[in-house]
């Protein structure tokens, strides 16, 4: 390209494409700003905190979370999962659960100009005006109660503001996902008992969110007509388009609509592509030796699938779910009942596999691109961002009351 005239009009078309560009970047990532934006479960305490990680320096390349790097993904509110497996029960779990909880004040004490522990609203508001992020709680699995209602109240003074009715493992007064679909669990009838709906009716009265992620079919029917404030599934994904246990049907989403409630998309390419599942088995049986052994030690599925895919990076990147598949999530939930029921539930640091380009928590503007090249409108992409997870909780917060020791 050696004509003058041809080389000077090259030059203007590079200029009006890279501007262009730069405009679109200029627009996401303006509104991401703009937006209050709420991620209602990252399990960075358990996975990382409690393993003698300090999420106070740079923990690239070791975790998908830090506190540096929320701030650079633009989180204003970040839920952190209060979270141990059921490993731990009755004399372990509510214990284990507070040393996750005095961490994260310990943390938020040392970091007074970064973050502030909130529990309502307000809080949020002044966190957010003055450019900090908002540290909040929720319990990840009714087993650390322990069948005790006096430890709901504890760990609602201490700030938790939801709780998962059951993680993977059931307790004695509701079913789980997990239990129920491999029908693992021996008591009948599934669902809430009796004591489970107690349970929930009094999570209400405490102004606590009542979390539908993780419980079984008849569990999570049997709190959407207990419950009498809307609730949350923090990191759930939809069945439709993925058929796994963890996910929710049509109607179950119909249900959150009609109940003022939110989901929460979560990320995990297992939960977001229904073929990651056979590719995954793939991997595992290229490296069945490894795994066979870490089967043989007692391993939970999820931390040998972890480990093996923190071995095995480049493998375990192909497996990952394309970005456009978290938004086609969004998208169903939306189409199906509105832009005013659908957030975000990364599940970072609680997932080996986040999909394509999501990294960890810096990459969230990706998210909000992704929406707006989708044609939502500006309104609507802060409302999945946060605005539709802050509504839900001012419609739980109870007037203050004071609570039985």
């Amino acid at each position: 390209m050696h004509h003058p005239r041809l080389r000077s009009a090259f030059i203007a078309a590079v200029i009006v494409i890279v501007s262009a560009g730069n405009t679109s970047a200029q627009e996401y990532l303006k509104l991401h700003e703009k937006a209050i934006f709420v991620d209602t479960h990252n399990d960075v305490l358990s996975t990382a905190t409690m393993a003698g990680m300090d999420i106070e320096t740079d923990l690239t390349g070791k975790t998908m979370s830090d506190l540096a790097r929320f701030k650079k993904g633009g989180v204003d509110v970040q839920v952190f999962s209060i979270f141990c497996d059921d490993n731990y029960g009755v004399g372990t779990a509510f214990k284990y659960a507070n040393r996750e909880i005095d961490s994260l004040y310990a943390i938020a004490a040392r970091n007074r100009d970064k973050m502030e522990m909130v529990t309502d609203v307000a809080g949020i508001m002044t966190a957010v005006k003055h450019h900090k992020l908002a540290a909040m709680m929720g319990v990840e699995g009714g087993h650390m109660i322990e069948d005790n209602i006096d430890y709901l109240d504890s760990f609602f003074r201490r700030g938790v503001r939801y709780m998962t009715l059951t993680w993977n493992n059931s307790t004695p007064w509701a079913t789980s996902a997990f239990e129920e679909s491999t029908h693992a669990f021996t008591v009948t009838p599934y669902g809430l008992t009796e004591k489970g709906k107690a349970i929930v009716r009094h999570m209400n009265q405490l102004g606590m969110l009542v979390d539908l992620s993780h419980v079984g079919e008849q569990t999570f029917w049997d709190a959407i007509h207990t419950v009498s404030k809307p609730v949350i599934c923090s990191h759930s994904s939809v069945y439709a388009l993925c058929p796994v246990f963890r996910n929710l049907k049509d109607d179950q989403i119909r249900a959150v609509g009609a109940n003022g409630g939110v989901i929460q998309v979560n990320f995990y390419s297992g939960f977001l592509d229904s073929n990651y599942a056979p590719r995954m088995n793939r991997f595992l049986a290229r490296h069945k030796t490894e795994m066979d052994s870490l089967t043989t030690a007692k391993a939970p599925n999820y931390a040998i699938n972890e480990f093996l895919s923190k071995k095995y990076p480049q493998e375990a990147d192909s497996l990952r779910a394309p970005l456009s598949l978290l938004i086609d999530h969004i998208d169903y939930i939306v189409k199906m009942i509105g832009p005013d029921h659908v957030g975000i539930g990364s599940d970072f640091d609680g997932i080996e596999s986040p999909p394509q380009q999501l990294d960890d928590v810096t990459t969230y503007p990706l998210v909000t691109r992704e929406l707006l090249k989708r044609g939502y409108k500006p309104a609507d992409i802060e409302k999945i961002l946060g605005g539709n997870f802050i509504r839900v909780l001012k419609a739980n917060e109870a007037a203050p009351t004071p609570l039985s020791k």
